[in-house]
Formats: C-alpha cells, sequence, structure tokens
C-alpha cells in the first residue's frame, strides 16, 4: 500500500502530508475497506479539463477527477487535481488554498470508496464527509 503525491505545477506544495495520509487510511480503513496504492497528481486546469474531455466527455473545468481502480475491497485509484480551480476555489469560500486542497483530496478518496456527488442529497452528505475528515486531518 502506498499514497504518493506528484506535483506537475510549480509553486504549490501540500503541508502536513504525513498527518492527511494517516486520515485517508483511517478513511478507508472506517468504510470496511483496504488501503491500497493511490496517486494524486497535483497539475493545471488544462490538463484536468483535457482528461475531462477524453475520459468523461466534460468539456469544462473542474478542480478534481478520480480513476477508480478498485480490487474487490482494496481502495486504489488516480485522483487528479487542477490546483488552479482549487486556487479560486479557496478564493470563493474563503478558506485557504491548502484547506480547499486538503478537501478535494479528501473528496477524490470518499468517491474511492463509494460515494457520489450526483444528487443534492448526495451532494449534501459528500460535503458532511468532507467536513468530518478535513477537520480530522487539520488536529
Amino acid at each position: 500500500m502506498s499514497i504518493r503525491i506528484f506535483y506537475d505545477k510549480e509553486g504549490i506544495r501540500l503541508k502536513g502530508i504525513r498527518k492527511l495520509f494517516d486520515v485517508i487510511k483511517s478513511l478507508i480503513t472506517e468504510e470496511n475497506r483496504i488501503p491500497g496504492d493511490i496517486s494524486f497528481i497535483i497539475t493545471g486546469d488544462s490538463e484536468l479539463k483535457s482528461l475531462n474531455i477524453e475520459f468523461l466527455a466534460h468539456d469544462y473545468y473542474t478542480d478534481v477527477i478520480t480513476f477508480n481502480y478498485n480490487k474487490g475491497d482494496i481502495v486504489a485509484g488516480e485522483i487528479y487535481i487542477s490546483v488552479d480551480t482549487v486556487a479560486l476555489n479557496a478564493e470563493e469560500f474563503s478558506v485557504t488554498v491548502q484547506e480547499e486542497l486538503k478537501r478535494v483530496i479528501i473528496h477524490g478518496v470518499l468517491h474511492l470508496v463509494g460515494m457520489e456527488d450526483t444528487t443534492e442529497e448526495e451532494r449534501q452528505i459528500m460535503h458532511e464527509a468532507e467536513d468530518k475528515w478535513l477537520q480530522r486531518s487539520c488536529k
């Protein structure tokens, strides 16, 4: 099992990685799943939009795209994050870029454990779960 972060953009580095990785492992374990290999790729808007078009047929910018490679109970995948959109969202929601980056990382992991956010009810449940795990990552 390994959790890795790759940076495709200069200028931003996530702080508190060890604590965040511990929180991710706890999140997966509390969902009665086994942590597997998870990679986070921190990149920019143009790269994420290209992935969004190619793999999801969505022609718009987004903050995070999750590719699920789970096998049985083993949680694995690649989570691509646009630091450009994260920075815009951080400004809009009056939080730090670090906090918003951690939120979208957690959001991606929640997708890997089976949470969806296509309906308003699902988005509310997802947001509450993000808050719970984000709070744990900041302790």
